[in-house]
C-alpha cells in the first residue's frame, strides 16, 4: 500500500472546517467546485480523497505576505532591543510610553525583568563639565552623521549612543537634546 499524501489530508481537513463553520466561499477559493463540495457530503468520497496517495493539489506561497510576516517579526525584535536599551541606559518611563506606547506598568515589568534596581524620583541635572561635554559630542555628532532633528527616532538613537559614551542617564541627555533642537541650537 502506498503512502497517504500529507497535503491532501489538510485541505480535507480544512474543507471540512471551513463547511462546518458556513465558509463555502473560503472552499471555493481553495479550488473546490460545486461537484466536488458535495463529494465531501460522503465519507467513503472523503475517505478516498484523503487517503490517496497521489497528491491532486498543490500550494503556492504568496511571497509577498511571508516577507510581510517576517519583516514584522524583526521590527517586534528590533523593538524589544530598542526598549532594553533604552531601560538600561536610564530613559524615563514617560520616555518609552512616548515612544513604544507602553504603560507604566509595562515599563516596571520590564525593568524587572532585566533585572533594573527601582529609581525613585528624577535622575539629578549635569553639572557644567558634563553639560559643556554632552554639547561637543552633540555637534560632533550632528556634523559627522546625517542626524534628522525632525524626525524623534534618528535623535533617539544619536542620544542613546551619547548615553552610553558619557555614562549617562539617557532621560537627562534626552531632555537636552530635545532643549537643545527646539531652541533651533541642534
Amino acid at each position: 500500500m502506498s503512502a497517504q499524501n500529507p497535503l491532501n489530508q489538510a485541505v480535507i481537513a480544512q474543507a471540512l472546517y471551513d463547511l462546518r463553520n458556513g465558509q463555502l466561499r473560503r472552499c471555493k477559493l481553495m479550488g473546490f467546485g460545486e461537484e466536488e463540495l458535495d463529494a465531501l457530503k460522503h465519507p467513503a468520497l472523503i475517505s478516498v480523497l484523503a487517503n490517496a496517495s497521489v497528491s491532486w493539489c498543490s500550494v503556492t506561497v504568496n511571497r509577498e505576505v511571508v516577507r510581510r510576516l517576517l519583516q514584522q517579526a524583526r521590527d517586534v525584535e528590533k523593538e524589544i532591543a530598542t526598549v532594553d536599551r533604552m531601560l538600561r541606559l536610564g530613559a524615563s518611563t514617560e520616555m518609552v510610553s512616548r515612544f513604544f506606547g507602553l504603560t507604566h506598568q509595562e515599563v516596571a515589568l520590564r525593568r524587572d525583568i532585566l533585572g533594573l534596581p527601582k529609581r525613585k524620583g528624577r535622575h539629578p541635572v549635569l553639572d557644567e563639565q558634563q553639560d559643556t561635554e554632552l554639547w561637543r559630542r552633540w555637534k560632533a555628532l550632528t556634523e559627522a552623521t546625517t542626524i534628522d532633528l525632525e524626525d524623534e527616532s534618528s535623535i533617539l538613537d544619536a542620544a542613546m549612543d551619547l548615553a552610553e559614551v558619557m555614562s549617562l542617564p539617557l532621560s537627562v541627555i534626552w531632555a537636552l537634546i530635545k532643549s537643545w533642537v527646539g531652541q533651533g541650537l541642534g
